[in-house]
């Protein structure tokens, strides 16, 4: 395994999130990497979310062993509920580059926008963070490594376009962004590894489906921004490695998990301005919505049987994992809730807890990923019931472009509009998860996520291919 630097093949892995067989009809250019090489189904892990599945591909192991239990968790050490951190010392487990390294100390790494992006071990890292006033406003920016990264791409492809990013403005403008810097780099740093994570496809397809036109739209269009950089990949000679973390699935009932635990006094509330905000720290037990999955931390021991009770009766609810069920699901680790529900095919959890929406807390109806205590899908729309929200955000927008504060609070309290979905495991290949690579050499019919690492060494020429991690 000590193979000289001559040796070693250059890799570009690209997230291409939501992408699925069935998609692959609309992407000429993703579909010319599986031709040179193989298409493979991509077995993934539950809950089949975004940082869960990303830490798997990069460590090996299954959220039972690095830790990272969804998009976010209750902090039990805190008393508080964090989505989307981003600090990588919250991933156990040694990653791909730090396993090469070992045998090849120079090995190079660049990571464009893969999550848990900060005090990452990379050589180059690019991330989207946005500069935080002391007014309160937001503006659109991205944190690098080294700093002075920051100043020759956003000289080079202007300001990372953050409000493209997610949000109701979601758009194809920041994956055209991350496939641009993702080339400037593979050039210009010619790193051993190069990982690039493009969101495009998450979001008409949460807004329409993934049976809608905008579908069809979304992956021509991401196609096209890819072009470009696989052709650079050629180019370089880099084996091109194209995967994704999960399919959605339509979404047609979202479920109120924690509507009906505070109807039952298990959740519980407090007060300020006339606005309810969840209580952890005296709730007997609530729920951290993640698309199709939902981390229920019970504080009684006592209660859990009624609980589980309770939820497993919820329409929309497939099964309720407990211990062994969680050690099932390879997702037994001390930050998953005590109990965690797993949604039937097209239902999804929403984290809603007030009864009434004149309750709701201000943050509810804004782009708010770091405030909310679960996910949000309704984010991506501007509410569609109230006929002054884009002359209110435009208003909004003017005051941002004049410096000053303004509220954005154009989110629906409605999740009727959301129509796509994931988390679950794939109940069928053709809407899940797939793989592409541009070497022939290693292919088969089916690659797990836990196995991806292990190929990457591979493919770079480090390492012959091993045993899952588990």
């Amino acid at each position: 395994m000590n193979a000289p630097p001559a040796a070693r093949t250059p890799v570009l892995l690209l997230d291409v999130v939501g992408m699925t067989p069935r998609l692959l009809a609309h992407m000429p250019n993703l579909r010319r990497v599986a031709e040179q090489g193989f298409q493979a189904e991509l077995g993934t892990v539950f809950p089949a979310v975004t940082c869960s599945v990303q830490s798997s591909l990069l460590t090996g192991r299954y959220p039972g062993g690095h830790g990272i239990v969804g998009n976010g968790w209750y902090f039990r050490d805190l008393g508080e509920v964090h989505l989307w951190r981003q600090h990588n010392r919250l991933v156990a487990g040694e990653k791909i580059w730090e396993t090469a390294r070992e045998s090849a100390p120079d090995y190079r790494t660049t990571n464009v926008c893969w999550w848990y992006a900060m005090g990452m071990t990379t050589d180059e890292t690019v991330t989207p963070r946005p500069i935080y006033h002391a007014d309160g406003r937001k503006s659109p920016d991205c944190y690098t490594y080294p700093a002075d990264l920051h100043d020759e791409l956003t000289g080079k492809f202007g300001t990372f376009p953050l409000f493209n990013y997610w949000g109701p403005t979601a758009s194809i403008a920041s994956s055209q962004w991350i496939a641009g810097a993702t080339r400037h780099l593979l050039v210009t740093r010619r790193p051993d590894l190069t990982m690039a994570y493009v969101p495009h496809l998450d979001y008409d397809l949460q807004r329409h489906g993934p049976d809608s036109p905008q579908a069809v739209t979304a992956a021509r269009d991401v196609d096209a921004a890819l072009g470009p950089l696989l052709d650079q990949a050629r180019a370089e000679g880099a084996t091109v490695v194209a995967l994704s973390e999960y399919g959605i699935t339509p979404a047609s009932r979202p479920v109120d998990i924690n509507r009906a635990l505070r109807r039952e006094r298990l959740l519980h509330v407090h007060t300020q301005e006339g606005m309810e905000y969840l209580d952890p720290w005296t709730s007997r037990a609530f729920a951290v919505a993640d698309h199709q999955a939902a981390h229920v931390y019970v504080r009684d021991p006592a209660d859990r049987r009624r609980v589980r009770d309770l939820i497993a009766a919820l329409p929309g609810v497939d099964e309720v994992l407990d211990v062994e069920g969680k050690a099932r699901y390879g997702i037994d680790h001390e930050r998953a809730g005590d109990l965690v529900a797993v949604a039937e095919p097209g239902a999804w959890f929403t984290y809603y807890y007030w009864l009434d929406d004149d309750r709701a807390p201000d943050f509810a109806t804004h782009v708010e990923i770091h405030r909310k205590p679960g996910y949000d899908p309704a984010e991506l729309f501007m509410d569609p019931n109230d006929r002054t929200v884009r002359l209110r955000a435009a208003a909004a927008l003017a005051r941002k472009k004049l410096g000053f504060r303004y509220r954005m609070n154009v989110v629906p309290l409605d999740p009727a509009p959301v129509r796509g979905t994931h988390g679950r495991l794939p109940d069928r290949a053709a809407d899940g998860p797939v793989l592409l690579c541009s070497d022939p050499d290693p292919g088969r019919e089916r690659y797990h996520a836990t196995e991806v690492k292990d190929l990457l060494l591979r493919l770079s020429g480090l390492q012959q291919p091993a045993a899952t991690t588990c």
